[in-house]
């Protein structure tokens, strides 16, 4: 159904009707949609709302009574709608001002933003760019008019990412498929573990109440906290069945280590093997560990090489419970922070599965 209406009021100079708005079903819904977004931008909202009181039969003036603008401006929407419809509501075209610089400037702002800054800075800004193009191609640039070159290049100068160089260590793939093949493939009656520890966790609370999410609203969390000391754990996952054991640890060194271990050779039944997972973190490598390690004769190591903690199951664990507890948790005390990593983990454990592994731990191939 397509609705007719025509406003009576100002045409041209203020005399006669003004134009005729057609507006059918579906672009109502679409105009109204536009009228009530709280995304949408301030003068799309303004032109829908145009619309929408023209088609309900008011004219150019009460309109701009009610909403506040000017009448041209109801006339020209108005107008722009009659003759085009929905496109007419966009802006038009523009031609865009021209280039102030040539390819020169231009070769010169990317020549600097692709190289290192100046001393002592550590990254480089749109004005020390500018200062630099003006020093070697005698060009003058604002700031700004850098942006806009950087911004056309998809050059960010000043966002680093870090990333750490592998160390090249000669059996690197040795310990990588050791420690594939023993998720691929356990040995039989074995028990695998995976363990590490996680260390000072915050408990933090917000200063003040968040907000639950709405409708096309997310959550609001309060910026600004208070500090209430940290707790650090140990955790060991079963591989075959991925139910966790974690224990709140006072320090993280080898004593510590050695005895989270004895409590597991106590638990687990005599006779088994054991074979665990473990990085070359400074408590899983003291002497004082190593030999723990040599009378217990059960007891087998598969070592992650450096720089490989993915390889460590109960890393992704750790991922887990940064993200479901810690990461927009609120803990009023360190005891309350302990409670819920402690209840987590129990309920976790009620439904723990244990992670596919698939990689096989040969490297990736390249094209």
């Amino acid at each position: 159904m397509i609705i007719t209406l025509v406003g009576a009021g100002e045409g041209v100079a203020g005399m006669g009707e003004a134009v005729v708005v057609e507006v059918d079903e579906t672009v109502r819904e679409r105009l109204v949609r536009t009228a009530v977004s709280s995304k949408a931008q301030v003068r799309a909202v303004l032109r829908a709302r145009i619309v929408l009181a023209a088609a309900e039969g008011l004219s150019n003036r009460a309109v701009a009574r009610e909403l506040a603008v000017s009448v041209n401006t109801v006339r020209k929407w108005r107008g722009r709608f009659a003759a085009k419809g929905l496109e007419g509501l966009k802006d038009a075209a523009r031609s865009g001002r021209p280039k102030t610089f040539g390819p020169l400037v231009r070769v010169a702002v990317v020549a600097a933003a692709t190289s290192a800054p100046p001393h002592p800075e550590a990254t480089w800004s749109h004005r020390t760019i500018a200062a630099r193009v003006a020093s070697t191609v005698s060009a003058t640039i604002s700031a700004s008019q850098v942006g806009r070159i950087l911004a056309d290049l998809d050059l960010k100068p000043h966002r680093i990412r870090s990333w750490l160089t592998r160390r090249d260590t000669p059996d690197f793939w040795d310990h990588v498929a050791d420690v594939c093949n023993l998720y691929r493939d356990p040995p039989e009656g074995a028990v695998v573990l995976s363990i590490d520890e996680k260390t000072a966790i915050a408990a933090r609370s917000r200063r003040h109440p968040g907000r639950p999410a709405g409708p096309g609203e997310p959550a609001r969390e309060e910026f600004e906290y208070r500090r209430h000391g940290t707790a650090s754990l140990v955790a060991a996952l079963d591989v075959r069945t991925g139910e966790v054991l974690t224990e709140i640890i006072a320090r993280n060194d080898a004593v510590t280590f050695t005895a989270f271990l004895d409590r597991l050779d106590t638990v687990i039944a005599p006779g088994q093997d054991i074979h665990v997972v473990l990085d070359n973190g400074s408590s899983h490598t003291a002497k004082h560990t190593k030999k723990w390690l040599a009378d217990h004769p059960r007891w087998t190591v598969h070592w992650t090489p450096p720089h490989a903690s993915w390889l460590n199951q109960i890393e992704l664990f750790f991922s887990v419970l940064t993200r479901r507890v810690l990461r927009h948790g609120d803990f009023s005390s360190r005891d309350d922070l302990i409670e819920k990593l402690e209840s987590y983990v129990i309920g976790r454990n009620e439904t723990a599965k244990p992670y596919k592994w698939t990689y096989d731990g040969s490297p990736l191939k390249t094209s």
